[in-house]
C-alpha cells in the first residue's frame, strides 16, 4: 500500500509540500537499520555483600571449630603452667602463667579476624602486637622453667599460625617458616641459659600436644579454604540471580524494541504519506490517518500485553479471584482473612498457593462448599484451603503441588495435604516479614 501511494505521488510531486521539520532528519527506521550500532552491554550489578543465613551458620561452625581447638590446646598448656607454678611458687612461673593467660585471650579474639579468609589482610597493628607479644614473652620465660620446657614454644607457634592465615601466600610461607625457626631455636637458647638442652619429653600427653600443635597450620588453612569455597559459592548464587534479572530485562527490552520499532516505522511512513496527500487526495490522506490510528492502537495493546506478563502476583487479587471462580462453579466459598506479617516472597508464594489450590478444587472435586483461611502463626503466616466433594486421590503427587511444595520449602515453609471422607484440606505455612495489606 505504501508503494502504491508513492507511485501515485510521482506525477504530482511539484504540488507536494516540503517535508516537515519533524521528518527532516530522516524517516528511515534507524531501529531496524542493517548497520545498527551495537547496543551497549549493560553493567551487571554486583551481588550484595551481605552473606546468607546458611553462610553465616557455616562461619559460626568454622570459627567455633577453630576456637575449640585453640581452647583445648591452651587449656592443656594452662594446666601444665599451673602445675609448674604450684610446684615452685617462683616469680618466673607466676609471670609465665599471667602472660600465658594473656596469650590465650588474644588468640581467641584474633580468631574472629579469620572471617576475612585466606590472605584477607591483617587487622589493626595493635591487634597483631597483642597477639605476638605475650606469646613471645612466654617463649622467653620458658627458657627459665625446667618443667615441660618444649611446650612453651607452642603459644608463639599458635600465634604465628593465626597471623599467617591472613597474609598472602608467599608472606604466609615466610611467617610460618619464621615461626618454625623460632620453635627449633628454643632448645638451643635453653641450652645457653641452663647449660644443657632438653630432649624429647617422656610424657605422652606432652608429645601429643606437640603433634597436635604441629598440625595446626593444616587445620587452620583447610578450615579457611572451605570457608572461602562456601563464600564463593554464595556469591556465585547471588550473581546467578542478578544475571537472571539482567537477562530478563534484556529480553523485555528486545521484545519492546521489536513491537515499538516496527509500529513506529509504519506510523512515520503513513503519517508522511497522509501529510503529502492532503493537497491532492483528501480521501487517501484520511485513510492513511485512520490506518495510523489503528496501528498506534495495536502497538498500545501489544505493549500492554507484554507488560502484563511482568506484573507481580497479588495475594489479594488471587483470593478474590478464587472466591469468584469457586462461586461461579457452584461452590459456596468462605473467606476468613486476618492481616498477617508477610514479605514480598511470602506474599507471592501464598498467592501461588491460592491459585494452585483453586485449580485443584475445580479439577479434582465436585465441591459445593470451600473455605479459605489466612491467619498469623508463630513466626509466619498460615493458609488453609479446604473443600468437600473430593472424588479423586490427593493430588499431592501432581506436578503443580510438587512445584508449589518446592517453592515453599525454598522459603523455609511447609505444605501439607490431607483428605478425610471426601473432604480435602491443604495447609501452607511460610515465614514472613513486613505486613500484608
Amino acid at each position: 500500500m505504501i508503494q502504491s501511494f508513492r507511485e501515485r505521488l510521482r506525477p504530482h510531486s511539484a504540488l507536494l509540500s516540503p517535508l516537515p521539520m519533524h521528518f527532516a532528519h530522516g524517516i528511515h527506521d534507524k531501529c531496524h537499520c542493517p548497520k545498527l550500532n551495537p547496543m551497549p552491554t549493560p553493567e551487571i550489578p554486583q551481588p550484595p555483600a551481605t552473606l546468607g543465613r546458611s553462610v553465616r551458620t557455616t562461619w559460626t561452625y568454622t570459627l567455633g571449630s577453630i576456637v575449640f581447638i585453640l581452647v583445648v590446646l591452651d587449656a592443656m598448656l594452662l594446666g601444665l603452667a599451673v602445675e609448674s607454678f604450684n610446684a615452685t611458687y617462683d616469680v618466673v612461673s607466676g609471670l609465665l602463667l599471667v602472660t600465658f593467660l594473656a596469650a590465650v585471650l588474644t588468640q581467641v579474639r584474633y580468631a574472629w579476624f579469620l572471617r576475612a579468609g585466606l590472605g584477607g589482610g591483617l587487622p589493626r597493628t595493635v591487634w597483631t602486637v597483642a597477639l605476638i607479644l605475650p606469646a613471645a614473652v612466654v617463649w622467653v620465660l620458658g627458657l627459665f622453667v625446667a618443667a615441660d620446657a618444649p611446650l612453651w614454644v607452642l603459644p608463639l607457634w599458635l600465634a604465628v599460625c593465626l597471623l599467617a592465615c591472613l597474609l598472602p601466600t608467599w608472606q604466609r610461607m615466610a611467617v610460618l617458616g619464621a615461626g618454625l625457626a623460632a620453635a627449633l631455636l628454643h632448645p638451643f637458647a635453653y641450652a645457653l641459659v641452663n647449660g644443657s638442652a632438653y630432649g624429647v619429653p617422656d610424657n605422652p600427653g606432652v608429645r601429643m600436644l606437640l603433634v597436635y600443635a604441629a598440625g595446626m597450620p593444616l587445620v587452620l588453612l583447610s578450615s579457611l579454604w572451605w570457608w572461602r569455597v562456601v563464600v564463593e559459592l554464595d556469591r556465585h548464587r547471588l550473581m546467578a540471580g542478578e544475571l537472571a534479572v539482567a537477562q530478563e530485562r534484556l529480553r523485555f527490552a528486545a521484545d519492546l524494541h521489536d513491537i515499538q520499532g516496527h509500529h513506529l516505522q509504519v506510523i512515520a511512513l503513513k503519517s508522511e504519506l497522509a501529510e503529502r496527500l492532503l493537497p491532492i487526495d483528501v480521501d487517501a490522506a484520511r485513510a492513511n490517518i485512520h490506518e495510523t490510528r489503528l496501528i498506534a492502537k495495536q502497538a498500545l495493546e501489544e505493549t500492554r500485553t507484554l507488560v502484563s506478563g511482568y506484573r507481580e502476583t497479588s495475594l489479594e487479587n488471587e483470593l478474590e479471584n478464587a472466591r469468584e471462580v469457586l462461586t461461579a462453579s457452584g461452590a459456596a466459598c468462605e473467606l476468613q482473612l486476618t492481616p498477617v506479617p508477610a514479605g514480598p516472597a511470602a506474599h507471592k508464594a501464598l498467592a501461588m498457593t491460592v491459585r494452585e489450590a483453586t485449580t485443584n478444587i475445580l479439577r479434582h472435586s465436585d465441591a459445593t462448599t470451600a473455605a479459605i483461611t489466612l491467619a498469623a502463626s508463630p513466626g509466619g503466616a498460615s493458609l488453609t484451603i479446604s473443600n468437600n466433594g473430593a472424588v479423586s486421590p490427593i493430588p499431592g503427587t501432581g506436578t503443580g503441588l510438587l512445584g508449589l511444595r518446592e517453592r515453599l520449602e525454598a522459603l523455609g515453609g511447609t505444605l501439607e495435604t490431607s483428605m478425610d471422607t471426601g473432604r480435602f484440606e491443604l495447609q501452607a505455612w511460610v515465614p514472613t516479614k513486613g505486613t500484608l495489606p
